[in-house]
C-alpha cells in the first residue's frame, strides 16, 4: 500500500523539523566547485518543514467540498482540538498506485514544502491512513478567482490589475525557484479571507535542471520534456506542437487569465476541446471593444506566438512585465500591501466564519468507506470543466479530420482502450455534432466501428464503472472502454447532452 513518505521510500527519513535542510545538500552543491548545481538537487534523506503527523481523519470536523479531481478531493477541515481550519486534500491510495501517480504526488508534496511565499498556498502537515493520503493546506476562505469572475460577470480593470500584479509577483518567485507550474488558470488561483491571491495546485509542476528545489530520486515529474499537461483553454500553441516546457507556458496562461478577468470568458472558448485547440494554434484572439489599449497590448505581449519573446520570458525577465503601462501606479516593492477588491459572496452565503456545511454531505464515515472517493463520480461529472486534464496530444491532430463530413465538428475525442474478454485494443473514440459516434484504428486510420446513434436512452446509454472505465450500451451490444485520462464521466455527459438537445 502506498504511503506518502516512510512507506513509499524506506530510505526517506522524515524529521519534521522547522527547516528544510538536506543531509547531502553539501555533496550535491560541491559538484560545481561551491556554486549552484547544474542539475536538480536530489537527496535520499530530507527534513520536511511540514511534518508527517500521526493524525486521524476523526481529528477533523469536515465541511464543504472545495473541489474534486480524478484521484483527490479538497475539503474544508477544522481541527477539533485547536479550531484551526485547513483545506484538506484527500488522495485515494488505491487509485494513485494503480495509475502510477506516486511520483507526481510526492513531487507536489516536496515542492509545496519548500516554497515559502505569501502568494503560494502553504502546506502545514501531512498524514495518512489505510485508504488515503492527506495534505493539510492553507485554507483560502475567499474561494477561487474563477468564482469572483463568474459572480461579477467580469472584473473591472482596477480589480484585474490587482490580481494580475499579485499573480506576477508569485510567478516571478516560482520561476525564480526553477519551477514551471503548467496549470495556471482562475480555478487554481485562490483568494485568502482577506482577498489576497495565492497560487494553488502544483500537481503538474515541472522542476527545471537548474531548479533550487530539492527533489527525491523517486519523486519527479515526467521524464519526457514534451509531456502534455494543462487545461484546454490555457495551454500555449508550442505545447500542442510537442515542444519542451518553458516558463513561457505559464506566461501564456497569465495572459489567458488576464483576458478572462476582463471579459468573463477564456480567450479561446469554443464548443469542444478540438475547436479550442484549433483557435489556440491559429492564435485566434478577439478583443472586446471595452478592453483598454494597455490591456490589449499587455495580453498581446504575454501571448506572443514565440514563447521566448513573451514579456517575462526574455533576458529582462519580469521587469518587462512590471514596467508595462497597464501596471502604472503598482508599487512592486510592496505589492501585497494594497487593499484587495471586495469579494462578491455566493448568493445566500454566510460571511461570518465560513462554517456553512450546506454544500457538503461528507463526513468522516463517508470518507473512510474503502475508497475515500464516495461522491467523486457525479461530482466529477458536474465539475468536469474545472478539474479534468486534457485527453492527450492526439486530441486535436488534423489527421482525424478525414473522418468528418463538411460542416461536421468534433465534440469529444480521446485515445481509449476497447476492452474485450481476453484482450484490449487502443482506438480513437470520436463523438461529432452530426451526431456520430465512431472508433478508429489509430495506426491504420480506418474506422473499426460505428456505434448506431439514438436520442432514446433505451437504445443508447452510457454506464460509468469508474473514472476511467465506461460502457456504451446499444440495443444490440455493449462496448466497454477505458480512458486513461479519467474522462468516463465526460463521455457520459457529452453523449447524454447531445441526446437531450
Amino acid at each position: 500500500m502506498l504511503a506518502m513518505e516512510k512507506d513509499v521510500d524506506p530510505k526517506l527519513r522524515v524529521q519534521g523539523t522547522n527547516n528544510n535542510k538536506v543531509d547531502d545538500e553539501k555533496n550535491c552543491n560541491s559538484s560545481s566547485n561551491g556554486g549552484a548545481s547544474n542539475n536538480i538537487l536530489k537527496s535520499k534523506s530530507f527534513s520536511f518543514r511540514a511534518p508527517q503527523e500521526n493524525f486521524s481523519i476523526e481529528d477533523f470536523e469536515l465541511g464543504k467540498i472545495y473541489g474534486v479531481g480524478s484521484y483527490s478531493k479538497v475539503v474544508r477541515a477544522k481541527k477539533k482540538d485547536t479550531g484551526t481550519v485547513y483545506a484538506l486534500k484527500i488522495m485515494d491510495k488505491k487509485f494513485i498506485t494503480k495509475e502510477n501517480k506516486t511520483a507526481y504526488v510526492k513531487l507536489e508534496r516536496i515542492v509545496l514544502d519548500q516554497l515559502d511565499h505569501s502568494g503560494v498556498v502553504r502546506l502545514y502537515f501531512t498524514f495518512q491512513d489505510t485508504f488515503s493520503l492527506y495534505m493539510a493546506l492553507e485554507s483560502c476562505e475567499g474561494g477561487e478567482l474563477f468564482d469572483q469572475i463568474t459572480r461579477k460577470g467580469r472584473l473591472s480593470e482596477d480589480e484585474a490589475r490587482f490580481y494580475t500584479a499579485e499573480l506576477v509577483d508569485a510567478l516571478e518567485y516560482i520561476h525564480g525557484m526553477g519551477l514551471i507550474h503548467r496549470d495556471i488558470k482562475p480555478e487554481n488561483l485562490l483568494l485568502a479571507k482577506d482577498g489576497h491571491l495565492k497560487v494553488a495546485d502544483f500537481g503538474s509542476v515541472k522542476p527545471l535542471q537548474d531548479s533550487r528545489i530539492t527533489v527525491l530520486p523517486n519523486a519527479a515529474s515526467d521524464d519526457k520534456a514534451c509531456t502534455f499537461v494543462g487545461t484546454a483553454a490555457y495551454v500555449p500553441p508550442e505545447v500542442l506542437n510537442s515542444s519542451p516546457a518553458t516558463f513561457g507556458n505559464d506566461i501564456w496562461a497569465l495572459g489567458c487569465t488576464l483576458y478572462q478577468m476582463l471579459s468573463g470568458t477564456s480567450p479561446f472558448k469554443d464548443s469542444s476541446e478540438w475547436l479550442i485547440f484549433q483557435r489556440i494554434i491559429a492564435r485566434d484572439i478577439r478583443f472586446p471593444n471595452y478592453f483598454s489599449e494597455e490591456a490589449r497590448d499587455l495580453i498581446d505581449r504575454l501571448m506572443d506566438i514565440d514563447p521566448s519573446r513573451r514579456a517575462g520570458a526574455g533576458p529582462d525577465g519580469y521587469a518587462a512585465v512590471k514596467s508595462h503601462p497597464f501596471f502604472k501606479g503598482v508599487d512592486w516593492s510592496n505589492v501585497r500591501a494594497e487593499t484587495p477588491p471586495k469579494l462578491a459572496l455566493k448568493t445566500g452565503a454566510h460571511s461570518s466564519d465560513g462554517d456553512d456545511h450546506s454544500d457538503s454531505s461528507q463526513n468522516s464515515t463517508h470518507l473512510q468507506n474503502g475508497s475515500g472517493r464516495q461522491n467523486d463520480g457525479p461530482l466529477s461529472a458536474e465539475s468536469s470543466g474545472h478539474i479534468t486534464r486534457l485527453a492527450s496530444i492526439d486530441s486535436f491532430d488534423s489527421k482525424w479530420q478525414q473522418f468528418l463530413e463538411p460542416g461536421e465538428s468534433v465534440l469529444m475525442i480521446s485515445m481509449v482502450k476497447k476492452l474485450q474478454k481476453l484482450s484490449s485494443k487502443k482506438v480513437q473514440l470520436i463523438l461529432t455534432n452530426k451526431p456520430k459516434l465512431i472508433y478508429v484504428n489509430p495506426s491504420k486510420l480506418v474506422v473499426k466501428g460505428n456505434i448506431i446513434w439514438s436520442d432514446n436512452s433505451s437504445d443508447l446509454s452510457v454506464q460509468v464503472i469508474s473514472p476511467s472505465h465506461f460502457k456504451i450500451c446499444t440495443a444490440k451490444k455493449v462496448l466497454s472502454f477505458d480512458d486513461v485520462k479519467q474522462r468516463a464521466w465526460q463521455w457520459k455527459k457529452a453523449i447524454e447532452g447531445l441526446q437531450n438537445q
